[in-house]
């Protein structure tokens, strides 16, 4: 039949569709599709993920899907190798296998008597990632990709590094797919559930120990890093991230490297614009819809004339761990490149006639503990705090109060003469929003490991008391500072609990230096507007234990060490559609002294729970980590639990050198 822009068809959903890879081994798909797609086929949207289609995706699976299934188009959410209801194992993130795997799973797709022919990937986070990574190997069913909240360089855009400094989410992330992949497949779909679960328990990777032993950018970071030849995406790209996410670089690197690219950056966390926090949400799958009809179905829907790259200019705002909404005003551009202002630093003041700074400057270890999570993935109190306790362990250097409005957009860029008194030193650079109060606000952020600051692949110390010229690229942004008000750059020597620490505590002499930085004409209104957001009806549940977080920094009176102690009870629901009971609890500790870099620790546990009738799986997952001087130590353990009877117990220990870190 021929189809109408508005005409909505009646969907079915297929749970549980087996598609089996050349292998032999079958991956569990839940898919929606018109009812007639038989009669009449339809392009396929694919999201393919580790994280759970009954219960990990579910909810916002519900309201995503079936909405774009209604207005044809089949979409297909597949569990990947070793993960959910799929059979296998899975030993990495983004492997070879993976990509494999999704080349294969898109021409079975294609091949399918209700599919067109032409595919679609869209995904956040991990499948925004694939997405890009398999677009990279052009299967030729591939048309079009949709990708959120995701990176083009692994190694330095990811949750590992960051200017060749180590993320702490590195162990965050590890010990979250040490809990996620240690829970079974749903015994409803699957009759030998017991057998793979208990498979996967004794094959499951320890991954932190993986990720460490490659702390340059090395062959292990280019593969999946689409950056290495922008030039092999042939796939048409929409991307979108958000101010409050830690990939908001992504979505400027691809407008500029791979042409016809559209990309948003609007003022959310990690999470579909569609119900993200902070508002305003937008109106997220219309406007794939319009991606999709034109290059899945050939329709005109202007997106080819739409501006390259639409971008949400927060108003500036006071410090707050949580935001509900954030005012400001979409901005849209044909590019990511603004005309650069410079302000050089003079002793205490950024901007102004440019003097010798020479500032020595020997943060605490605990500087940044206003940092605030990453990328922020929920709505519980993740954005950074006030900085006036880190500005204190920090050189700042602040603008005299502004004459006018000022529009802050792209990535600034610090550019410092420094000198180190020991060879590995780290830099971390704030950009700050000062309220005539004296109140702070993160701006935006960047990082550089010393040892890094001629390139991540092949680090060198630095030389003490020697001179070198460094840079700094702080993240993207949009950001606008009132009238009145200042702008800090604030540079430490630490920023935990984000970055481990270096091996010694250093102490940096800045000399002098200025910042870059893209100052654009005031924005007086909307320059685009988006509809308002849509979406399927949600999952139905019933709550058998409500949602809860706790956020704690406590010191340590007699030994002085300061603990930071996070604990996210995801709470406990059981589906009314399919009646599967999930639920789980995320605890973290980071410590240091703010004397002894040496100190610093890393633990967390987890618990998992997945319940189907008389069957009650938990697993309790712990991990740890240390250092000294010379090494990284990591300690894991998992338990697994059958109707609270201990069925497997894993401990794994490990030591990795420091390769100038």
């Amino acid at each position: 039949m021929s189809e109408t822009r508005n005409a909505l068809r009646t969907v079915i959903e297929i749970p549980d569709m087996r598609i089996t890879l050349s292998d032999g081994c079958q991956l569990s798909a839940r898919v929606w599709m018109p009812e007639d797609a038989g009669d009449d086929p339809v392009p396929a949207i694919l999201e393919y993920l580790p994280y759970r289609k009954r219960d990990g995706t579910a909810a916002r699976d519900a309201l995503t899907h079936p909405w774009f299934a209604a207005r044809g188009y089949a979409c297909i959410r597949v569990d990947m190798r070793g993960n959910g209801d799929s059979d296998g194992l899975m030993d990495d993130e983004y492997s070879p296998q993976e990509l494999a795997d999704a080349v294969e799973v898109i021409g079975w797709i294609a091949a399918q008597s209700w599919c067109s022919g032409r595919v679609g990937m869209m995904g956040i986070s991990w499948g925004g990632f694939n997405g890009l990574q398999v677009a990279y190997l052009q299967p030729e069913p591939l048309k079009a990709v949709i990708s959120l909240c995701s990176t083009v360089d692994r190694f330095a855009d990811d949750i590992h590094y960051k200017g060749g400094c180590l993320l702490n989410e590195n162990f965050g992330w590890s010990s979250v797919m040490w809990a996620y992949s240690s829970r079974p497949p749903d015994p409803a779909l699957r009759s030998d559930w017991r057998e793979m679960w208990l498979k996967r328990l004794e094959n499951e990777p320890f991954l932190i120990s993986k990720w460490l032993r490659h702390q340059r950018r090395d062959a292990y970071w280019q593969h999946g890093s689409i950056c290495e030849d922008f030039s092999r995406i042939k796939a048409k790209v929409l991307a979108v991230s958000g101010w409050g996410d830690g990939y908001l670089n992504t979505v400027p690197h691809l407008v500029r490297n791979v042409p016809g690219t559209k990309g948003i950056n609007g003022p959310w966390i990690h999470k579909y614009p569609h119900f993200a926090v902070p508002e305003p949400r937008i109106g997220f799958l219309q406007e794939a819809l319009r991606w999709w009809d034109r290059w899945l179905k050939d329709m005109d829907t202007g997106v080819e004339s739409d501006p390259a790259y639409r971008h949400y200019l927060m108003d500036g705002a006071r410090p707050d761990r949580s935001y509900a909404v954030r005012p400001g005003r979409w901005l849209a551009d044909d590019g990511v490149d603004w005309p650069q202002t410079i302000w050089a630093l003079s002793p205490g003041r950024l901007g102004g006639k440019a003097e010798t700074v020479d500032v020595r400057v020997a943060s605490p270890q605990t500087c940044g503990m206003e940092c605030g999570e990453y990328y922020g993935g929920s709505a519980g109190p993740e954005w950074p705090g006030d900085q006036r306790g880190d500005d204190a362990m920090s050189a700042c250097f602040d603008t005299a109060p502004l004459e006018a409005d000022t529009d802050i957009v792209g990535a600034p860029v610090l550019r410092l003469k420094l000198s180190a008194d020991k060879p590995q030193a780290q830099i971390a650079v704030r950009l700050c929003h000062v309220q005539p109060d004296g109140a702070s606000t993160r701006i935006t952020w960047g990082l550089l490991n010393l040892s890094h600051r001629h390139g991540s692949a092949t680090p060198a110390p630095m030389q003490p008391g020697t001179a070198e010229e460094v840079e700094i690229v702080l993240d993207h942004v949009a950001y606008r500072v009132p009238a009145g008000h200042k702008i800090r750059v604030a540079i430490s020597t630490t920023y935990w609990p984000m970055i481990w620490p270096a091996p010694e505590a250093a102490c940096v002499t800045v000399h002098d230096g200025a910042l870059h930085i893209s100052i654009r004409d005031r924005a007086e209104g909307d320059a685009w507007t988006f509809p308002p957001p849509e979406s399927a009806p949600p999952q139905e549940v019933e709550i058998l234990r409500p949602a809860s977080e706790r956020r704690e920094a406590t010191t340590d009176m007699v030994t002085g060490i300061v603990t930071h102690f996070i604990e996210r009870d995801s709470g406990k629901r059981r589906d009314l559609g399919h009646g599967l009971v999930s639920g789980g609890i995320a605890r973290e500790w980071w410590q240091v002294h703010p004397d002894d870099p040496l100190s610093a620790r890393a633990r967390s546990h987890w618990t998992e729970e997945v319940e189907r009738d008389d069957i009650r799986i938990r697993t309790e997952t712990f991990a740890e980590m240390w250092s000294d001087a010379e090494n990284f130590h990591l300690k894991g353990r998992l338990e697994a639990y059958e109707n609270d009877r201990l069925v497997l117990e894993r401990d794994v220990m490990d030591s990795v050198p420091r390769d100038h870190m």
